[in-house]
């Protein structure tokens, strides 16, 4: 089996470590601290061999250079993680392949947080690595794409088995939560969900990772096309943008 590693970094961040355990290939699923994924691979015997960058955002890609530097790791991503400096050894987009030792990751177009923002998706371990298109009961905000852009990448990933497993990259739930409850607080999965991230923020838990299935039955952006007609509109990709420009401005 794949072995996922998950820690805390910066403010809000969650860092990953990939390790195929035949091979000994070790993946850095973004790189927003240097330091700490280094010490964290050290204490788990691990060696990084790989970067997997999913967008350019320097809290996903600014550590790409001392962890190079120190491990002589291969970095794979977007085009645009050159944009801060450290261009990938390996070009990818959705469509393309991600090889980890013996494993193989699909990677899936997700842009609308930013334009070339990639997933990388091993199915065989029902696991996908989002970095911020999606967020448990959440999404990115729409920097660089436009919402018929980015509905599509969330479809994409809505598509994905419900047993899916996703590792996105902050811990926003609990904010994500209220304003999931301000817009569908009829919805009662996302009642029972909303009431098992207070529980667990409140020992301290992470609520990161989710599943597709729970997504799609509580996330308010995963949902517009059920939320529509309660905002007076007929257009799924409209819902999603209008949910979207709600949740910028929402306390």
């Amino acid at each position: 089996m794949l072995q996922i590693h998950q820690f805390p970094c910066l403010d809000d961040n969650y860092g990953f470590l990939v390790h195929d355990p035949e091979t000994g290939a070790t993946a850095a699923i973004d790189t927003p601290d240097a330091d700490v994924y280094l010490a964290e691979a050290a204490r788990k015997g691990w060696r990084i061999t790989d970067i997997w960058n999913t967008h350019w955002h320097p809290d996903h890609a600014g550590g790409n250079a001392a962890i190079k530097a120190a491990t002589g790791a291969v970095v794979s991503g977007p085009a645009e993680v050159a944009r801060i400096g450290v261009a990938p050894d390996r070009v990818l987009q959705g469509g393309d392949e991600a090889r980890l030792g013996g494993r193989v990751a699909r990677v899936l177009d997700v842009g609308g947080h930013t334009l070339g923002h990639i997933a990388y998706v091993f199915d065989a371990d029902h696991a996908a690595f989002v970095g911020d298109a999606l967020f448990a009961l959440g999404c990115g905000r729409m920097f660089e794409g436009d919402p018929v852009q980015f509905w599509a990448s969330l479809s994409r990933l809505a598509a994905l088995p419900d047993e899916t497993v996703v590792y996105c990259a902050h811990e926003y739930t609990a904010s994500n939560a209220k304003f999931a409850l301000h817009v569908d607080g009829a919805n009662p999965a996302l009642v029972a969900y909303a009431d098992e991230v207070a529980r667990k923020r409140a020992a301290g838990q992470p609520t990161v990772p989710t599943t597709i299935g729970a997504e799609r039955a509580a996330n308010p952006f995963l949902r517009a096309p059920a939320l529509k007609a309660g905002l007076g509109l007929a257009d799924d990709a409209e819902a999603f943008a209008t949910l979207r420009r709600m949740k910028d401005t929402f306390k």
